[in-house]
């Protein structure tokens, strides 16, 4: 089977305010094919949100040129659990697109790295329950009613899932996810969701019809080379943790992340396992194909 991509590019993103490189920065991994189609990686390391969208741009802009496919990998979620966009009083459809015209509309994350992340988690609380939950986590200065330093009470918001169907098919395992609702402390994954989609949906309105999301965009399936032949950007969701690392000498963990994650996908390719890959295991009921493809998206590889 022939190969779907020509270059894999993951990207391990941060919500952190202030400019930084190193550890808990932006990383972006690029395994890519030379001329004698060998196949080889690179990192890059920048020290803004700002900086690391304008270099995903322009990567892709270099692999289009040449009439490359690229599979773009981000580490944060694309959705939320089940029912989120209604609970916001989100009326339009799917429940994935007007979240995320709902996160983008509010989010302000300016050049420098400042953001008001907690500030809209707060303000979801808020239109979500009227509670300081689902979303918790906070540094004290950024404590308020609808938003706590600690997490809820045990019970509080029980009939809100704490996970997405993705997660829990990888827990009990020897990984354990974290949920969208934690915005803070180790491990937290809200406040890259938050900032993480306004910018993934930008990439997408100005890549247009060359790009498609997945599973949104494409559907919870298998896909064939029919199926991104017209494409140039196929994006997805990652969890770098899934995929076994070893930290070279001189390298940052991040940093090692992004490249070995980027390696196995494109193994994965190369082998023609990364088509099944994009579709639920066999005999996935209906009810969570519809849920995973409307609203809460997928973590590729689970």
């Amino acid at each position: 089977m022939a190969r779907l991509f020509d270059a894999y590019v993951i990207a391990d993103w941060t919500a952190a305010e202030g400019k930084k490189l190193g550890e808990n920065s932006v990383w972006i991994g690029v395994a890519k094919r030379d001329v004698r189609f060998r196949l080889y990686t690179e990192t890059h390391n920048v020290a803004t949100r700002a900086e690391g969208e304008a270099m995903i741009r322009s990567i892709l802009a270099d692999h289009a040129k040449r009439g490359d496919r690229v599979l773009l990998g981000f580490d944060f979620s694309f959705g939320y659990p089940a029912g989120t966009a209604a609970r916001l009083g989100l009326k339009d459809t799917p429940a994935w697109s007007a979240l995320w015209k709902f996160v983008a509309s509010n989010i302000v994350d300016k050049v420098d790295n400042t953001n008001n992340r907690y500030q809209i988690a707060a303000k979801m609380n808020r239109l979500m329950t009227d509670e300081a939950w689902p979303f918790w986590g906070a540094p004290a200065k950024q404590a308020q009613r609808w938003l706590t330093t600690t997490k809820p009470p045990a019970g509080s918001g029980a009939d809100i899932p704490e996970y997405r169907a993705t997660e829990l098919a990888i827990k009990g395992g020897k990984l354990q996810p974290k949920s969208n609702w934690q915005m803070h402390g180790a491990g937290a994954v809200g406040g890259q969701t938050l900032v993480g989609i306004p910018m993934v949906r930008r990439l997408l309105e100005s890549l247009g019809a060359s790009a498609a999301v997945w599973p949104f965009g494409t559907g919870w399936r298998a896909l064939d080379t029919a199926d991104v032949e017209p494409l140039s950007v196929v994006v997805a969701e990652v969890w770098p943790s899934m995929w076994p690392t070893t930290v070279a000498a001189g390298e940052f963990k991040d940093q090692a992340q992004v490249r070995t994650t980027a390696e196995a996908l494109a193994l994965m390719d190369e082998r023609g396992d990364l088509s099944k890959a994009f579709g639920p295991k066999k005999g996935t009921d209906d009810a969570v194909i519809a849920l995973v493809q409307d609203e809460e998206g997928w973590i590729l590889g689970v």
